[in-house]
């Protein structure tokens, strides 16, 4: 096929294969549900299989590729979780650019999925069908799920295409109105294929991100962006076990107002990390991993890096003695 949608998606050629052939073979289902790690290429699947099911109808295909990457196709609602925030929903690239502070996750909420169904109610004005695609749906509460499903039981002229990490992760009765589309983490050559396609070459000289990332491209880029956003001797100081409890105490005050919880959850990744490729201590990681769960259930974030930082100063004085 001249002009393959899917040549920017690496690693991922069962995914391919199923999609191409479904649009060749004329047997699109009304909805998918793709499922793999975070930043594997599932959201640039959805987009390169939107662009295949639409290029049929067009002439201008750059003219079609620039307006999917906008956003701004009549016949695509792309759906991803929000915060509320005085009235308004913000993606959480949105939330970013305008610094707020961040604690509970984005979620899919009830008002989004009543969004869907009026779209869908409208045939679609340029394509051959309209396409809904829904990122991370694992965070859909009960009542918008349940809405998302009597949508899926009767889609109209229209394609659904949702995103999750696994299976497990959302509801069986969803599960069982969609085709199952796999991701799988890319091997070292496919990653390394990916950070230089799109200029991140740097990543690969950081053991630590590429530990973190597991094989998955959009994490490793995500871990490098944050490690260049926490102060630099900040960081520095945290490579090393506090001098002292006085120094253990400063650093947490230091973590609690320079960082919201998302970078102290990323933060305890990247520690653990540096800790076990340095020293390989495992009393550390095991503190950390309750430094994580602490933060995961809002615990307040300065008394846990604070009980943490101390014990790690604690373990090595121990080992100097």
């Amino acid at each position: 096929m001249t002009n393959d949608p899917f040549t920017p998606l690496v690693g991922q050629q069962q995914a391919i294969e199923l999609l191409t052939q479904a649009v060749k073979q004329n047997r699109v289902a009304p909805a998918y549900l793709f499922v793999g790690p975070d930043g594997v290429g599932r959201s640039l699947a959805a987009r390169c299989f939107v662009e295949l099911l639409f290029s049929a109808q067009t002439r201008n295909l750059a003219s079609l590729q620039n307006r999917l990457r906008q956003g701004n196709h009549p016949d695509l609602l792309w759906v991803q979780p929000t915060y509320q925030y005085q009235g308004q929903r913000l993606t959480a690239a949105e939330a970013a650019e305008k610094k707020l502070k961040r604690k509970a996750p984005p979620v899919i909420r009830l008002e989004q999925i009543r969004e869907i169904t009026e779209f869908l109610s409208c045939p679609p004005l340029e394509a051959p069908r309209n396409m809904v695609v829904l990122e991370e749906i694992q965070t859909m509460a009960e009542a918008a799920a349940n809405a998302l499903l009597k949508t899926l039981e009767e889609p109209g002229q229209a394609t659904l295409i949702l995103i999750a990490p696994s299976c497990e992760a959302v509801l069986p009765t969803l599960v069982s109105r969609c085709q199952r589309i796999p991701f799988y983490r890319l091997n070292i050559s496919s990653l390394t294929q990916v950070l230089t396609q799109t200029g991140h070459e740097e990543i690969l000289q950081h053991q630590a991100i590429l530990n973190i990332a597991a094989g998955s491209p959009g994490s490793a880029i995500a871990s490098y962006e944050q490690l260049q956003a926490i102060p630099f001797q900040l960081l520095q100081d945290l490579k090393k076990a506090p001098a002292s409890y006085r120094n253990a105490l400063e650093l947490a005050k230091q973590i609690d107002q320079s960082l919201d919880t998302e970078a102290q959850l990323w933060l305890v990744d990247y520690l653990q990390q540096s800790y076990w490729q340095e020293w390989h201590q495992p009393e550390i990681i095991n503190q950390l991993e309750k430094a994580r769960k602490s933060l995961l259930v809002y615990a307040q974030p300065r008394l846990v890096w604070e009980c943490t930082l101390l014990f790690m100063s604690g373990v090595s004085h121990r080992e100097l003695n």
